[in-house]
């Protein structure tokens, strides 16, 4: 319903940011990583997730659209509520959650207030889980592809596998890793191919 609001930052706090846009002001519950990049009185733009219950509806905005898809992909995991998103973003980056999912770092993920070992369990199995079905169904999992000698030296297969937890494609981000240094870390090759990619 609501992709993003454009306007001044008018207020924060520790976990919200009221932007007015048309002179009515929305409070977008958010991540401590994205009011590190705002400044009160200038124009921002947050990518947006509106979450509606019974009882309430809820706006969430982040900094980046790769934030946004993060928070999107914890929350759709079984008993990971909108809260934890928010708790595990405001700690760690999406490269940083893509990281603890790809190479089943549960302790990362419990550096998140609130986190305990089983929900962050829990995050790693589904999502890995999510990542091997994606690999049935997309061949370009398991083989990347002719042309792809390129990339499949160094860190860029792990890079590949975590930016599959994000639910990029190998299609999609090898050609951009192909242009990259295979010896630079996997959270490097992570950050450069989304802000490559123009979604960071």
């Amino acid at each position: 319903m609501l992709y993003s609001v454009r306007g001044k930052l008018i207020h924060m706090t520790s976990n919200c940011a009221v932007v007015e846009c048309g002179g009515v002001g929305f409070n977008c519950q958010t991540t401590i990583n994205t009011l590190k990049t705002l400044r009160q009185g200038s124009e921002v733009t947050l990518f947006t997730y509106l979450n509606v219950r019974e009882d309430a509806m809820e706006l969430f905005g982040f900094a980046s659209k790769t934030e946004l898809d993060t928070f999107k992909t914890l929350i759709g995991v079984s008993g990971v509520g909108p809260k934890a998103g928010l708790a595990v973003l405001s700690e760690l980056s999406p490269e940083q959650v893509a990281m603890a999912i790809a190479t089943d770092d549960i302790k990362t993920i419990t550096r998140a207030q609130g986190i305990g070992k089983k929900i962050a369990q829990r995050i790693v199995l589904e999502l890995k889980d999510k990542l091997a079905k994606a690999a049935v169904t997309d061949n370009s999992f398991a083989n990347i592809g002719a042309g792809a000698a390129s990339v499949s030296g160094g860190n860029v297969p792990k890079a590949i596998e975590a930016l599959g937890v994000l639910g990029y494609s190998p299609s999609d981000v090898s050609p951009v890793l192909a242009t990259l240094d295979s010896s630079l870390p996997v959270e490097q090759l992570i950050a450069q191919t989304l802000k490559q990619m123009g979604r960071q």
